[in-house]
């Protein structure tokens, strides 16, 4: 396209709007992620990004977020809105009042949401002095945001503007409320829930899923976050810079512990029926170390556990199924051999020998070993993998022998009330600093698999995390504060011309928010987060 004068990035989408299938929330030019207000000045190559798309969707929820902030405030004045954590393709968030909010409430300001998207309003950003903004969120109340900003080491920061309303966000937003079209809120005792479309569907607002069980174990982890008194990363930094840090370590990593021990103790109660116990989790969510961790309390329950990886029950590699890209899917249930693997696990129940797989990856075929492997009635067999969840893996097993465990990296702490920590970002950090380290992949690289890691989870692994019969949170509410030394200068290797560059520096700008910890002699080898950094005492490195 040529124009004669600069034009805005808004204004060449209005003008071709028709040509895209579904809404842009921003654009990359030049390989820069840039807002849609953004002036062009110069010739460049411009990517419009859609809400098919992992940053485009951030941007729409994170906006949509601020409306929703907004109409809670015009309806219920004086109110504190506290983002809480996702549910899906949902936030689930509680408003306080001078008396509870009920049916009626929610009802208001959904009517008020959609009544700014009728009128489709600037959504405007502002670069204000820190101290300006410091001065400013102190006079409204807003401490959470006061403590997190005080240690930014940054001149100026960006607020955004909506209705004369201001807050601060981390990321970018779209230009105007009439962007705003799919969502519906659900009053979900004690509070509300916030849903809007899914990557999938992107112009339809997704149903929401009832999720007890992960709604329990998020609980858990505020509860969790109340006993170490750090509910955000302002208050995490305070502790830091008091050198602190060792005492939040001992706590958190003695929380770990006193779960998986209490995990242990449920299966040892019903020893006499439970054979199988199997693990699943998403990508860097810590499955490994904490297989061996409950292996430990186990035997402390007097128990005798051996362990099976379902990845030596690969197929052969010329067998394994195809995905949609015609490329090799090993993520498929199709890639287990799941026929062997239920004829092993039932062979081995009922005290039989069973020359157990080892699979050779360099020729893409399962060896055999010469000494067959038996166990005892009292030894459960711990399998950790990533259809573990999936009742198709061992249809052949009873319910009533197994016992099902999700792991997963659930995030206890917020920038502050308004700006949730995505899970999904955290174990990608997790995963960038681990595949440098162990498999000598650079974070461009980590980066790049990651949509492809997110798909393969959510076809084989969230779907089913409700049939758990218990999840961990394997999330350590200090690491982000330790993988930051690790990860920036990683993210930093990527340049403006990988395509990687906007999430490298999304990334970066996200660990801003937190001071380093140098020290790392407090935390145990035994941790979660030895099994990424370094020095775990349960894996050969």
């Amino acid at each position: 396209m040529e124009f004669e004068n600069p034009v805005t990035l808004l204004e060449i989408y209005e003008k071709h709007k028709e040509k895209f299938p579904y809404p842009v929330t921003a654009a990359s030019v030049g390989n820069v992620l840039c807002e849609l207000n953004y002036m062009v000045k110069e010739d460049t190559r411009v990517r419009f990004i859609d809400m098919t798309e992992d940053t485009g969707m951030k941007i729409y929820v994170r906006s949509l977020t601020l409306l929703f902030i907004k109409a809670c405030h015009d309806v219920l004045s004086d109110c504190r809105v506290h983002i809480e954590h996702s549910l899906g393709d949902a936030l689930y968030t509680e408003v306080y009042w001078k008396s509870p909010i009920g049916q009626d409430e929610v009802e208001m300001i959904e009517k008020r949401m959609k009544e700014m998207v009728e009128k489709n309003l600037p959504i405007r950003r502002l670069s204000v002095p820190i101290e300006e903004a410091l001065l400013y969120f102190k006079k409204q109340g807003c401490e959470d945001k006061v403590r997190v900003l005080k240690y930014l080491k940054k001149d100026h920061i960006h607020l955004y503007e909506l209705d004369g309303f201001k807050d601060f966000f981390y990321g970018y937003m779209v230009p105007y409320t009439g962007f705003l079209k799919w969502f519906k809120l659900k009053f979900y005792l004690p509070g509300i829930v916030l849903q809007f479309p899914s990557i999938e569907k992107p112009v339809e607002v997704a149903p929401f899923k009832e999720q007890p069980k992960l709604s329990r174990i998020f609980r858990e982890a505020e509860k969790w976050a109340h006993i170490l008194e750090i509910a955000d990363a302002g208050a995490l930094n305070d502790y830091i810079s008091k050198g602190m840090a060792g005492e939040i370590i001992r706590i958190a990593e003695a929380l770990h512990e006193k779960k998986i021990a209490q995990i242990a103790d449920m299966i040892a109660e019903n020893k006499e029926r439970l054979r199988v116990i199997l693990i699943a989790g998403p990508s860097s969510s810590g499955k490994t170390t904490f297989a061996q961790r409950l292996m430990v309390q186990l035997r402390v329950n007097g128990l005798k556990p051996i362990s099976i990886s379902l990845d030596n029950y690969f197929v052969d590699r010329d067998k394994t199924p195809l995905g949609e890209d015609g490329k090799p899917d090993f993520e498929a249930l199709e890639a287990i051999d799941i026929k062997l693997f239920n004829h092993h696990l039932a062979a081995l129940i009922q005290g039989k020998e069973v020359y157990l797989p080892k699979y050779n990856f360099i020729k893409g075929t399962r060896e055999f070993p010469s000494i067959p492997t038996k166990i005892e009635k009292d030894q459960p067999i711990v399998i950790e993998g990533i259809h573990g969840l999936n009742e198709k893996l061992t249809a052949l097993i009873p319910k009533e022998n197994k016992f099902k465990i999700y792991v997963s990296a659930l995030t206890q702490i917020s920038i502050d009330n308004h700006n949730r920590i995505s899970t999904t970002d955290t174990r990608l950090i997790r995963r960038i600093v681990r595949d440098s380290r162990c498999r000598g992949a650079d974070a461009k690289k980590t980066i790049a698999m990651w949509p492809s890691v997110q798909r393969g989870a959510q076809r084989h692994i969230f779907a089913f995390q409700e049939e758990a019969d218990v999840m961990f949170n394997s999330a350590l509410i200090y690491e982000l504060a330790v993988l930051k030394r690790y990860a920036e200068p990683l993210l930093r290797e990527i340049t403006k011309d990988d395509p990687e560059y906007n999430v490298a520096s999304y990334l970066i700008k996200f660990l801003d928010y937190f001071l380093p910890i140098e020290d790392e002699k407090d935390i145990p080898l035994t941790s979660i987060l030895r099994e990424f950094i370094g020095n775990s005492c349960f894996l050969v490195e």
